[in-house]
């Protein structure tokens, strides 16, 4: 018997959620070991290295990691990335997917690497897009924001320049912040994630730059245009862009392309600027032809996930719009 779209969509997304799953219980030793090298000398106050922070919101115990660069000084204020992972993955997983750490180093900002919720290391965002009960109910919203004013306590941040970047799911939740928390976070970064929720309503504009596969098939570029299976609603690439360009008040009908990669090389990468936008907000997509379920610049953990472009550095693009890009 033929296996309907629906069907083979959901068990592809099984068959990567198991694989990141094993990725995630892998990454589960450098967790403890990042926890073991947290200061305690000063409880109060974070020094350069590496730090796991647990926290209780509500009846859940959180947790995150951070990390704070060598070019941190207490006396000057700094800017926090949030890097929010994908489904079945947790923080200690996305450290080594995203390869943020050293980006941190090399443009002197503080990242942090957040955990979801959900059984063993499988977690996840409470996003929106899952139905019949599907993905975590939990209000991620206030924990992220709990998490922040936790940073600012132990960290000296620079509170006009906090952003928020993740992958899938986490580019999702990426989505939900900048809905719903928009006086905080100034610009956000979803690679390979789209938007889940039904309908943004910020207090302010909020600039978005977005990297997605034309081939990604956990998260189609025409999601929600076909063979799209019940228990997942999420807006496609277009519609996500364009959303966030109408609130932004750019001309979304007419951005404008250029080409990122160069001739030879093996996936061709185009990025669309739409803006400028009330209070200077841009909303830019990075298009990646053949490009799958990955985050440009770093190799893939599995094959399955497709081709990354490995011809331009999602981190690098990322932290140079973020710097562009700090609250009013």
């Amino acid at each position: 018997m033929p296996i309907s779209g629906s069907q083979a969509f959901r068990t592809e997304w099984a068959a990567a959620l198991l694989l990141l799953g094993t990725l995630t219980c892998c990454a589960s030793g450098q967790e403890a070991v990042l926890q073991a090298t947290a200061a305690t000398e000063n409880p109060r106050r974070l020094c350069v290295g590496d730090h796991t922070l647990e926290l209780a919101v509500g009846d859940l115990k959180r947790t995150a990691i951070v990390h704070v660069p060598a070019s941190y000084d207490p006396a000057k204020p700094m800017p926090v990335v949030l890097a929010l992972h994908g489904a079945a993955m947790n923080g200690a997983a996305m450290i080594s997917f995203c390869g943020l750490n050293e980006t941190a180093e090399k443009r002197s900002f503080v990242v942090v690497y957040p955990s979801g919720t959900g059984p063993g290391p499988l977690l996840t965002w409470n996003a929106g897009g899952f139905t019949k009960g599907l993905g975590s109910q939990v209000d991620d919203v206030a924990f992220l924001g709990q998490l922040l004013d936790e940073i600012e306590r132990l960290i000296n941040v620079d509170v006009k320049r906090v952003y928020a970047c993740g992958m899938s799911n986490g580019g999702m939740m990426c989505y939900r912040l900048a809905a719903e928390l928009s006086d905080r976070i100034a610009a956000i970064a979803p690679v390979a994630g789209t938007m889940a929720i039904g309908e943004a309503q910020p207090h302010r504009p909020v600039s978005v730059i977005h990297f997605h596969g034309t081939l990604d098939t956990l998260v189609p570029y025409d999601m929600g245009t076909s063979n799209t299976p019940f228990w997942l609603r999420l807006k496609s690439v277009e519609t996500s862009v364009q959303t966030w360009a109408k609130l932004d008040g750019c001309d979304e009908q007419h951005p404008v392309t250029n080409l990122l990669s160069k001739d030879g090389d093996e996936l061709k990468v185009t990025r669309q600027t739409y803006g400028p936008g009330s209070a200077g907000t841009s909303v830019v997509l990075v298009t990646i032809d053949g490009g799958g379920h990955t985050w440009p610049g770093q190799v893939p953990p599995v094959r399955f996930l497709g081709k990354s472009a490995m011809n331009i550095s999602a981190n690098d693009l990322i932290w140079t719009f973020f710097e562009q890009h700090p609250l009013p």
